[in-house]
């Protein structure tokens, strides 16, 4: 089951891929468990763990000049945070394999995302928040990326 998902999910960024050459005005969707919480990037100062990126797949695309698709692990373990930061002008796709998130971008919400749940995040969106909520148990997303080539998939938001 969680394979198929995961198979929807990347059918989903493939078929998204040439809307994001055309259109950087896409807007992500929401999860279930959202809250009305908004999180300052001065609470994020803290000494929480952070994530760690694995790619597995980092491809130009042949079909949509100067756009690079780029597949990672993202782990967070217990009680990790990541800073504040942005992804360039890159395109994302987050799915949840294992754990719970909470996440928020800036001018919106902050959502919590369990296993199976997925997102989006628009070209140029500021991540004030991606953190896991557990204290025990670590949590994984499968994170695409359709980018500028060469450019920067995570960029931390200067120290205050």
């Amino acid at each position: 089951m969680i394979g198929t998902r995961i198979a929807a999910g990347i059918l989903a960024v493939a078929t998204l891929t040439a809307a994001t050459a055309c259109s950087t005005s896409h807007q992500p969707t929401h999860a279930k468990g959202t809250t009305a919480a908004v999180v300052s990037p001065a609470a994020m100062a803290s000494t929480h763990p952070t994530e760690t990126l694995k790619p597995l797949l980092q491809q130009t695309l042949p079909n949509v000049k100067g756009k690079t698709f780029t597949s990672a692990i993202v782990d967070f373990p217990p009680n990790a945070r990541a800073m504040p930061h942005r992804h360039g002008q890159a395109f994302v796709y987050a799915y949840v394999l294992e754990g719970t998130v909470r996440s928020q971008l800036e001018g919106k919400p902050v959502h919590t995302y369990h296993q199976g749940d997925n997102w989006v995040e628009p070209p140029g969106a500021h991540h004030l928040l991606t953190e896991n909520t557990s204290p025990t148990e670590r949590a994984r997303l499968l994170v695409v990326f359709v980018s500028n080539t060469g450019e920067r998939l995570k960029v931390d938001d200067p120290a205050s």
